[in-house]
C-alpha cells in the first residue's frame, strides 16, 4: 500500500535578518546580515558580544497578542506566536477565539533552551530573594518548555497532539520530521512543525564559557558567522523561530491550498556516543546512516540531490560535516552537490535552527534561487575539493531536490529531503 504524500501549505519565519515570508526571501537573496552587536552581551562580560535577535517592535507584537497575553509570554513565546500565526494564515486559516476544535491539526514546535530567560531573569532571583509570593501566576507557563507549542496550540484551537520537542541543534528538524511521519502515517491531517527559541544571555552564557561562539569579530558583527571558511571561530548565538504547516497532499488537494514542496522523506537517529561521538561531538557513523535513511525513505539516490542547506555552524565541525556528506552520497568531490549555510545570515538559532533554516530551504525551492554563504571566500583548506559546490553568490537556480541537515549536542542528527513542487 502506497503510503499517503506529503507536502507544505503554509510557512512563518520570524530570522534575525527579516520577519515575514517576502522579506526573508529578499534577505536571502541580498545576504543580508542579521548579526548585530550586543551591548548586553558587552555589559555582562562575555566574549562573543554579537548574536542574532530579531527586530519585533512593540506595535507588531500588538498585532498579534493582546495586552493580557503578553504579560504571560517569554521571548520563546513571542517568536513561535508570530511565527505560528503567519505560519496558519499562510496556509489559509483564518485565527478566531471563538473557533471551535480542529481535532484534525497538530503542531510539534520545538525548542533547545525556551523559558531559560524567564528562569533566570524572575524566577530564581525571587526565590533566591525568598520573594516567591511576588512570581505571579503565569511563571509556570512562561518557563515550561511546552509553552512554545501549548500557547499556539491555544490560540489556534488545534486539537490533535500538540507538543514540544528538545534534540538541542537538530530540534527544529526533528519536530518536521516527526510531523511528516504523523501525517503520512494518517495521524493527523496537518501538523504545525518547526521550532523557536529566545535570545536571552541566559541561554548563551553557557556556550561562551565553552569558547564555542565567535570571539574575534565583536567590531565587525556581518562578519564574525563564518561557516566552512578558514577564519571560522565559533558559532554565533540566533534566536527566532520557523514554522511551517505539514498537511497530506489529499487533505490540500480538497481544500484548494497552495503548496510550496513536498516532503519526500527523513530521518532522525544518534550516534550512541560511541565511535568518536560524545555529547558535543557527533559519531560520523551516525550522522552517514541518518542522510542514507532519509534518502531510502524518500526512494532516491545519493545523485538525486541538488542542493544542501547544512547545519554548517561555523566550528572545527564543518570539514567533517562536509566528509561525512560525501560518504554518505558515495559521490566524488567534484560532483558534489551544491551546499550552503543560512546560519552565515542569521546565526546559530539552537533549537530553532532547523525550523528557520527549513523555510529558507523551501523558499529557495519554490521561487527557484539559492542563497550564497557569506564570509567563507577564504575556504576552509580541507574544503578546497569542493571549492564549486560552495555557493558564494546567491544564484538562479533548478534544484528539484534538497536536503536539509541538523547535528546537534548529544550526538543526535535529523535529515529532511525536500521536492520542488510541481504539480507531480
Amino acid at each position: 500500500m502506497n503510503k499517503p504524500r506529503v507536502v507544505i501549505t503554509g510557512m512563518g519565519i520570524v530570522a534575525a535578518n527579516a520577519h515575514g515570508l517576502e522579506a526573508f526571501s529578499q534577505a536571502l537573496r541580498a545576504g543580508k546580515s542579521g548579526i548585530r552587536h550586543q551591548a548586553k552581551l558587552a555589559e555582562l562580560g562575555f566574549s562573543c558580544q554579537v548574536g542574532g535577535v530579531p527586530e519585533i517592535s512593540e506595535a507588531t507584537k500588538k498585532q498579534y497578542f493582546s495586552e493580557t497575553a503578553l504579560l504571560a509570554m517569554n521571548e520563546s513565546m513571542v517568536y513561535a506566536g508570530i511565527a505560528g500565526i503567519d505560519c496558519w494564515r499562510d496556509a489559509g486559516f483564518h485565527q478566531s477565539p471563538d473557533s471551535p476544535t480542529d481535532w484534525d491539526t497538530g503542531a510539534i514546535i520545538g525548542t533547545g533552551i525556551g523559558g531559560a530567560d524567564t528562569l533566570g531573569g524572575s524566577v530564581a532571583p525571587r526565590v533566591n530573594e525568598g520573594k516567591v509570593r511576588r512570581l505571579g501566576s503565569t511563571m509556570v507557563e512562561q518557563s515550561m518548555a511546552s509553552a512554545v507549542s501549548a500557547w499556539l496550540g491555544g490560540a489556534l484551537g488545534l486539537g490533535g497532539q500538540v507538543t514540544t520537542n528538545s534534540s538541542a541543534c537538530t530540534t527544529g528538524t526533528e519536530a518536521i520530521v516527526n510531523a511528516f511521519q504523523a501525517v503520512q502515517e494518517g495521524r493527523s491531517l496537518r501538523m504545525l512543525a518547526g521550532g523557536a527559541e529566545g535570545s536571552s544571555p541566559y541561554i548563551w552564557g553557557g556556550f561562551d564559557a565553552m569558547r564555542v561562539l565567535s570571539r574575534g569579530f565583536n567590531d565587525r558583527p556581518e562578519q564574525a558567522s563564518r561557516p566552512m571558511s578558514a577564519t571560522a571561530a565559533g558559532f554565533v548565538p540566533s534566536s527566532g523561530a520557523g514554522i511551517v504547516m505539514v498537511e497530506s497532499l489529499e487533505s490540500a488537494e480538497k481544500r484548494g491550498a497552495k503548496i510550496y514542496a513536498e516532503i519526500l522523506g527523513g530521518h532522525v537517529n544518534s550516534g550512541g556516543h560511541r565511535g568518536g561521538g560524545s555529547m558535543t561531538a557527533p559519531n560520523p557513523e551516525g550522522v552517514i546512516r541518518c542522510i542514507r535513511q532519509a534518502l531510502l525513505q524518500a526512494a532516491i539516490t545519493p545523485d538525486q540531490v541538488d542542493l544542501i542547506n547544512g547545519h554548517l555552524t561555523a566550528t572545527m565541525a564543518d570539514p567533517l560535516e562536509v566528509q561525512n556528506w560525501l560518504l554518505a552520497l558515495e559521490c566524488p568531490p567534484e560532483d558534489f552537490p551544491l551546499i550552503q549555510s543560512t546560519k552565515s545570515m542569521v546565526g546559530h538559532a539552537l533549537g530553532a535552527a532547523g525550523g528557520i533554516e527549513a523555510v529558507a530551504a523551501v523558499l529557495q525551492l519554490s521561487q527557484g534561487f539559492a542563497h550564497g554563504s557569506l564570509n567563507c571566500e577564504d575556504l576552509h583548506p580541507e574544503l578546497e575539493a569542493i571549492r564549486q559546490s560552495v555557493v558564494h553568490q546567491t544564484r538562479e537556480s533548478e534544484a528539484k531536490i534538497l536536503a536539509k541537515s541538523s547535528f546537534g549536542f548529544g550526538d543526535v542528527n535529523g535529515c529532511l529531503i525536500l521536492r520542488k513542487w510541481e504539480n507531480r
